[in-house]
């Protein structure tokens, strides 16, 4: 009697595939942890180094987290599939996004579909995708405000959009940057990137000319 045999289908960095495909065999490859779509190509996630991504990204979610938890309407997503266009299903390291017309929705399969008003990645350095391929994915689907943390580097990216291209943020005289999809998130450069999360976390209090009540968004 003939044994049946389940074939994995082939999931590997470099392929060419449409969303969907892609998709399909990224739900069939419980084996791979993490990958992606961006541009079309598919990019299969190395294991996770500690000091050079895991921990740089706990940084950034409690950060993110923090100021989520005291604002209405903002939900927070770690590792979530995303689904931007035909040529794009990413999973970044953190998004920061609130229903609105024509923003991101949950799709009945639990997934997000459309552009989060806010992405974070770390990076190792500015040769990663992340400033590169994804930019520009991230950019034409109109994300608009996309943080990359270069650990190598020491250094962060903040591009906000604007008339469809993505402008570089410079921090103000104290080395803070604020956004404007979610005001009152303010980041101090230097604090986070030096692993001081008591400092970063300091700079998200209301400010004197802020008040006291919840932010509203």
């Amino acid at each position: 009697m003939a044994v049946a045999t389940t074939t994995r289908p082939v999931l590997e960095s470099g392929d060419r595939l449409a969303r969907e495909e892609f998709h399909r065999r990224y739900c069939a490859r419980p084996d791979i942890n993490r990958a992606e779509l961006v541009e079309g190509v598919v990019y299969v996630v190395s294991p996770l180094r500690f000091d050079l991504h895991a921990e740089p990204h706990a940084g950034a979610v409690t950060w993110l987290g923090t100021y989520a938890a005291t604002t209405p309407g903002v939900r927070l997503g770690d590792n979530a599939t995303v689904y931007l266009d035909a040529e794009n299903e990413v999973q970044p390291d953190a998004i920061l996004w609130r229903e609105e017309a024509g923003g991101p929705l949950i799709t009945p399969d639990h997934y997000i579909e459309g552009s989060p008003q806010l992405v974070v990645e770390v990076a190792a350095s500015s040769a990663s995708y992340d400033l590169h391929d994804k930019l520009e994915a991230y950019r034409r689907n109109g994300v608009r405000e996309y943080v990359v943390w270069r650990v190598l580097d020491e250094a962060i990216d903040w591009f906000r959009l604007y008339e469809g291209e993505y402008v570089r943020v410079e921090p103000d005289a104290r080395g803070v940057i604020e956004s404007e999809a979610f005001p009152g998130l303010r980041l101090d450069v230097a604090k986070l990137v030096a692993g001081d999360l008591a400092g970063v976390l300091a700079e998200l209090e209301p400010r004197p000319s802020e008040g006291q009540p919840e932010r509203q968004v």
